[in-house]
């Protein structure tokens, strides 16, 4: 197996690293514990085409938001119904566009559901509840509660119904997302209770829809959301639902659970500075390509590949972006760097590329997947401009 110093000898520094077998793992292990129930991977978490397509194979669905996210899946190869679509603030255009590929549409407020009947009467469509929990490890990913814009509140379903029979459109799904980074399995249960109620009302659905939000341990000492223990935790009170409307199928839209485990990002010291309070080891990348440090304030695990026995020190390790909140990670433990080492940046599979820049006019890191037949670019790395 090629190391990682050859891996970026051969295809450069900063670079993005996948593990196929590990994403593979992964999507076999949600159809493993949960096999009565399908899985739309959202896409938005790495929509990298060869990602895309693995996920496909291991018999996984996609979850977009945007048009663009859309037609992306299309031309993998995901037929449009398996493709569902649960954009937010979706202007005309979009909508049409959707349409036209036969995507099934879910939307977000009464208004979209209006402008939707508008467009298209005596259709079908979804519609995104707030079902009033939310959780995540960061207010920023908590998509659930008072506090998130997404999704009708259970208050306003009544008019929600209302507007969809003025346009004779069939409410033929339930979605909901209560948040990102969930651990706990029993909070998500409280957000599926919330919903069987009232999917349980509500006539004509052919689906529902529970969303993602499997959370990763980031942190040491943490978890993975555990699948096994949600699959007991969901039987029970799953099986009377499902006896009742033996024609509704179950959904759940996992994203980072799928692809955070599989990639590393790769960056090499480019400095060494000792301040009169902190050590700043500076790297040749940052947050235009990891921005969950920055925005969120997230842990990504950081080893040191070149010297992993060096003295521990602790470091702040920073980007070469020209903002003070460039930072991997602040006082942070690692085998002392050198200029030229590698370090791993690890769990960077979800959220790193696909929210990656090219801020500051730098060039965003090319792409490898490692798989059984050794290494190979799967996105070379992109010019600022063209």
């Amino acid at each position: 197996m090629m190391s990682a110093e050859d891996l970026v000898q051969r295809f450069g520094s900063p670079l993005y690293v996948y593990d196929e077998d590990d994403l593979r793992s992964r999507c076999r292990s949600l159809l493993t514990a949960l096999p009565d129930c399908a899985f739309h991977y959202a896409m938005k978490a790495n929509s990298n085409r060869a990602i895309l397509d693995i996920v496909r194979q291991e018999g996984l669905y996609v979850d977009a938001v945007s048009v663009g996210e859309v037609l992306a899946a299309i031309d993998v190869g995901f037929s449009p119904d398996a493709i569902s679509f649960n954009g937010n603030s979706i202007n005309d255009e979009e909508l049409r566009a959707v349409a036209e590929t036969g995507t099934h549409i879910t939307v977000d407020s009464i208004s979209q559901l209006e402008r939707y009947g508008r467009l298209f009467p005596n259709t079908r469509v979804g519609v995104r509840i707030n079902p009033d929990v939310g959780d995540g490890h960061h207010d920023h990913v908590i998509t659930g509660g008072p506090e998130s814009k997404f999704g009708i509140d259970t208050d306003d379903l009544e008019d929600a119904w209302s507007a969809a029979n003025r346009h004779g459109l069939l409410v033929d799904g339930l979605q909901q997302h209560v948040g990102s980074g969930i651990l706990d399995p029993e909070v998500f249960i409280r957000a599926v209770e919330v919903m069987l109620r009232t999917a349980d009302g509500t006539p004509g659905l052919s689906f529902v829809d529970f969303g993602g939000g499997f959370g990763v341990g980031y942190k040491p000492g943490e978890e993975d959301f555990d699948v096994l223990r949600f699959s007991e935790l969901l039987r029970p009170i799953l099986e009377p639902f499902k006896v009742k409307h033996p024609g509704v199928s179950i959904r759940f839209e996992p994203g980072r659970w799928v692809v955070a485990s599989c990639g590393t990002l790769y960056v090499t010291v480019t400095s060494i500075k000792r301040g009169k309070r902190h050590t700043f080891v500076g790297t040749d990348s940052g947050l235009n390509h990891l921005l969950r440090p920055a925005l969120y304030g997230s842990w990504h695990t950081i080893e040191n590949v070149s010297r992993p026995d060096a003295r521990p020190e602790r470091v702040t390790v920073t980007g070469n972006i020209c903002e003070a909140g460039d930072l991997f990670a602040r006082d942070r433990l690692l085998p002392m760097p050198r200029e030229g080492d590698l370090l791993a940046i690890r769990h960077t599979g979800a959220y790193g590329w696909s929210m990656g820049s090219c801020y500051n006019l730098r060039p965003l890191p090319a792409e490898v997947m490692v798989g059984p037949d050794g290494p190979r670019c799967i996105r070379n790395a992109q010019p600022p401009w063209t």
